[in-house]
């Protein structure tokens, strides 16, 4: 810890403690690290757009269906109604929805992209979420295009009942046609992810990476504990875990993703018979 200072005398404006080893960080640094801590590699939570400037060829993102907004098709209402829950996190992330959506390039390799954003509502999946991924897949399939979807979530949103669940279906048959044409679908697990996002798209990709740390599981630990029966292993639930046990392909660090990500799609590419999709 720098100059022998206690946490709470760093103002949180300029600095930020990682929470795997204590350390104290400015922040600019760390936003010139990617967000990644300097002394552990810790990997911070990144933001779509921010996520969306690390990946993608400078310049070349141009986003799709913006506009796209929740209803209340439920008319739900736990502690405060639906719609004031959507404008409270509208606010706070500065995004209409827990997805973004568009087309861009990856090391000159034609993608359509989507990029989950925790701050919303816990990058929680409902009508929105899967209708832009639905159609962000059916562009791909259109336009001979590699699929990258990037996700971050705590799962299906409960406020849109069984329409979120259904979401899952409706994602999942879109990712069928794609596959069926043969083109590719890159699937960049961040942390969080779990519930149904990892039991439907997020775990169905041609390749599967994660950053380190990233926290994949479907439920929480006690309740997988309790359905099982047992105590978890150690690590249950981390990347590392589950790339040993041969849930993803690779586990890439963040400022390492870009060129690992178009380095797949120039293989994918180079490997296809079709011409529209083949160098």
């Amino acid at each position: 810890m720098p100059f022998g200072r206690k946490p709470n005398e760093f103002p949180s404006h300029l600095w930020t403690q990682c929470p795997s080893c204590n350390e104290m960080l400015f922040n600019k640094q760390l936003a010139r690290n990617l967000n990644v801590c300097t002394k552990c590699d810790h990997h911070f939570r990144l933001g779509a757009r921010e996520r969306i400037e690390l990946l993608v060829d400078k310049g070349s993102f141009h986003e799709h269906d913006a506009a796209l907004t929740s209803g209340d098709p439920l008319g739900f209402t736990d502690s405060k109604p639906y719609p004031e829950r959507i404008a409270a996190a509208q606010t706070k992330s500065g995004e209409k929805d827990a997805i973004i959506t568009g087309e861009a390039t990856i090391g000159d390799n034609p993608v359509i992209l989507a990029v989950m954003d925790f701050e919303f509502m816990g990058g929680s999946m409902g009508t929105v979420v899967g209708e832009k991924i639905t159609r962000a897949a059916e562009r791909a399939l259109a336009e001979r295009r590699a699929l990258v979807i990037v996700s971050a979530s705590g799962g299906a949103r409960m406020q849109e009942g069984t329409l979120a669940l259904m979401q899952m279906a409706k994602i999942l048959g879109a990712l069928a046609r794609l596959d069926q044409a043969r083109l590719p679908y890159v699937s960049v697990i961040t942390d969080p992810t779990t519930g149904g996002v990892l039991a439907s798209y997020a775990s169905l990709g041609d390749i599967i990476v994660a950053e380190p740390g990233a926290l994949i599981r479907f439920s929480g630990e006690r309740v997988t504990s309790g359905t099982v029966g047992e105590k978890l292993p150690t690590g249950f639930g981390k990347a590392e875990f589950l790339l040993e046990r041969g849930f993803l392909d690779q586990i890439v660090p963040r400022p390492q993703l870009r060129e690992r990500i178009g380095f797949f799609l120039t293989a994918f590419r180079a490997a296809s018979q079709d011409l529209r999709w083949s160098l």
